[in-house]
């Protein structure tokens, strides 16, 4: 059960899965434990690394204030303690955020970029979405994640916004995004798309938890088509 550490935290990860070694990042509120289907369709595909962020399965849980740039610091963490950097790197949802930090943080260390059902910042009328999907997240009395961390990584997320810093992104990029996302909606992933200078816009069938659930072979297939093409 492989760990790296950030200072004084200790980043849980997983590696599955052979090929091309792609670094993971999941949404708010989910570890990899909950991520394990859409991981094994990865897996199938390309050498998955799998973190589990601050605040969410079996990585520390520090009941202090989270930002995006430290969770960046955290993956870059994973990515070195794994020896497969440079690597490619997903994010979704929250994780999108993080890899685009990640992205505009250590350049060198990202071959392929990919930002699933995720966006530069958090608007404040979509905010509210994010409370009503939270019941819906393994928190509390059945701990996956305490509480407090739920707020922890919520808060450093709304707090983001990266549109200055998408014209930096050197890594070509796959914006991968869901018509019927009412929380990273097409606005936001067009948003990306054009921010991006080398970044190409693809639609998948469905909302924001749809890569997740039904969708995930699809999208799977997806990703590995695209980590596995030419520029």
């Amino acid at each position: 059960m492989p760990f790296a550490r950030n200072g004084d935290i200790r980043l849980h990860y997983d590696v599955r899965g052979s090929g091309l070694p792609l670094l993971f990042i999941p949404g708010l509120g989910v570890s990899i434990a909950d991520m394990a289907p859409f991981v094994t369709a990865l897996a199938g595909r390309v050498r998955v690394i799998a973190v589990d962020n601050r605040g969410a399965g079996l990585s520390d849980k520090p009941d202090e204030p989270y930002s995006i740039a430290v969770m960046a610091a955290d993956a870059i963490a994973v990515a070195e303690d794994s020896g497969l950097a440079p690597l490619d790197v997903l994010g979704y949802s929250l994780g999108g955020r993080i890899a685009l930090q990640l992205a505009a943080d250590r350049p060198h260390l990202v071959r392929r970029l990919v930002l699933l059902s995720t966006s530069a910042r958090v608007p404040l009328h979509r905010r509210s979405l994010i409370t009503s999907i939270a019941p819906h997240i393994p928190i509390g009395a059945k701990p996956r994640q305490p509480a407090y961390a739920f707020r922890r990584q919520r808060a450093a997320s709304e707090g983001y916004d990266a549109r200055s810093r998408l014209a930096t992104i050197v890594a070509p990029t796959l914006v991968l995004a869901g018509p019927a996302d009412r929380i990273a909606t097409p606005s936001l992933a067009e948003e990306l798309h054009e921010g991006i200078p080398n970044s190409r816009l693809e639609w998948y069938t469905g909302g924001h938890r749809t890569p997740m659930m039904s969708g995930r072979a699809a999208v799977a297939e997806t990703i590995a088509s695209f980590l596995g093409g030419g520029e």
